[in-house]
């Protein structure tokens, strides 16, 4: 999937700024990402998105680790990790592969597009998160905040594998609980704003991808609908004997 859940790209580097998110806390190095759409590249930077990633761990330690930082592991970094924690990183990446190419996702960034260009992709990343935790299927609020504090524990418990900028993010992540706010509205108007403001080609204000979402909000849940039950399928096949 990419992104969090919806990407396709890799990370790139650091800078040395000040990166400040209003329910996602402040992180002292931004996150950039690389997203490549349509044969050209676009760079934000933004809270990443990990709760679909988490879910479709199935509760194993070494894959939620793996899937959790694949976008901080670059090229042979990978090798580095032991071999369970490799086939997370893999299988987290291949998700995002399956995500990007997904008719109800290319149907979904289309909704963007008009008013959002590529970087709906961008934005897709977040909405996806959103219905996710708000699936009666999947979870409720309490099960959300549950799921949110296991996932939590299990990076916690793997704290000295996690890659160094991964820790920093790890701990923002914990003390403002991005995994559960990804179930609220204004958590995703926040998260939209964080892209807004540091997405180098992107000039319109937060209400318009906001707006594009809200107004279609039925229909972007629609393509959540018609696109999990497929990567839930592919995952439980890519990760036989987990779920």
């Amino acid at each position: 999937m990419k992104n969090a859940f919806f990407k396709s790209g890799h990370l790139v580097s650091l800078a040395n700024t000040i990166s400040n998110y209003p329910i996602f806390g402040e992180l002292k190095a931004p996150v950039y990402q690389v997203f490549t759409v349509h044969s050209f590249s676009i760079t934000v930077q933004q809270p990443m998105n990990y709760l679909a990633h988490a879910y479709l761990s199935f509760h194993d330690p070494a894959i939620t680790v793996g899937q959790m930082i694949a976008d901080f592991v670059k090229g042979k970094q990978v090798l580095t990790f032991p071999a369970d924690i490799q086939n997370g990183i893999r299988a987290h990446r291949e998700l995002d592969e399956f995500t990007d190419k997904h008719e109800a996702t290319r149907r979904a960034k289309d909704i963007f597009k008009p008013t959002c260009g590529p970087y709906g992709a961008v934005f897709m990343d977040v909405v996806y998160d959103h219905y996710l935790a708000n699936d009666p299927q999947h979870f409720n609020l309490l099960t959300l905040g549950a799921f949110a504090e296991s996932t939590y524990q299990v990076l916690q418990a793997h704290n000295y594998l996690l890659p160094p900028f991964f820790q920093q993010v790890f701990t923002h992540m914990r003390h403002h609980n991005w995994l559960y706010q990804y179930h609220q509205r204004d958590g995703i108007y926040q998260s939209f704003s964080g892209i807004v403001r540091r997405a180098k080609y992107f000039d319109q204000p937060v209400a318009v991808p906001f707006g594009v979402f809200d107004d279609n909000y039925n229909i972007l849940e629609e393509c959540y609908q018609a696109f999990f039950p497929d990567a839930l399928a592919f995952m439980k096949e890519r990760l036989p004997g987990l779920q």
